[in-house]
């Protein structure tokens, strides 16, 4: 629940997936702040095991990064579309696998100090190969990597991506707390 108050948004530009509007607000201080933010629908990602404890990650190119990134299969939520049926989704289109067990792993913020995105985290077992999708602007390489190395890449910098690095360590967690593997 918002603890500061909404005065006026001031729209700016609108884009197939973001719009962005300067918002004035009144905080829980009383200081009114004007603000830039960019609404995003939010998204989800996906944490795919396979039973070997390999972990898919794709190799994606993203122009804003300046390059390649390793990622988790994830993509935005379609509207009216819920946060599980999009990892079921993009887990299929993107690395070509569906799942029989799903946990979930939380959410997150991606930016808040200026975007309303947030991405649903889960957890995918018991996997079988379905056909990938790659959308025209997705350049996209599947890798399947053991889940020891994808963790020694999210503390040596390799991976960079935050949906990516919260959703392997909140994986490497449950591991912990269930003391089985990941997969069971």
């Amino acid at each position: 629940m918002a603890e500061d108050k909404y005065v006026r948004r001031r729209f700016v530009y609108q884009g197939k997936i973001v719009d962005l509007g300067l918002e004035t607000i009144v905080l829980p201080n009383g200081e009114t702040a004007e603000l830039e933010i960019v609404r995003h629908p939010g998204g989800a990602a996906v944490v795919a095991m396979d039973d070997q404890d390999r972990v898919c990650l794709l190799r994606q190119y993203r122009h804003a990064a300046d390059g390649w990134l390793w990622e988790l299969p994830a993509g935005k939520l379609e509207p009216g579309e819920p946060p599980f049926d999009t990892a079921r989704r993009e887990l299929s289109e993107e690395a070509g696998v569906e799942a029989e067990r799903w946990t979930e792993l939380g959410a997150m913020h991606s930016s808040p100090g200026i975007l309303t995105e947030i991405i649903h985290l889960y957890l995918a077992g018991g996997l079988r190969r379905a056909a990938h999708d790659h959308e025209t602007h997705e350049v996209i390489e599947i890798h399947w990597l053991p889940f020891g190395q994808v963790l020694d890449w999210c503390l040596d910098g390799t991976i960079t991506d935050a949906k990516t690095l919260i959703g392997l360590f909140r994986a490497q967690a449950l591991h912990g707390k269930t003391g089985q593997s990941v997969n069971g």
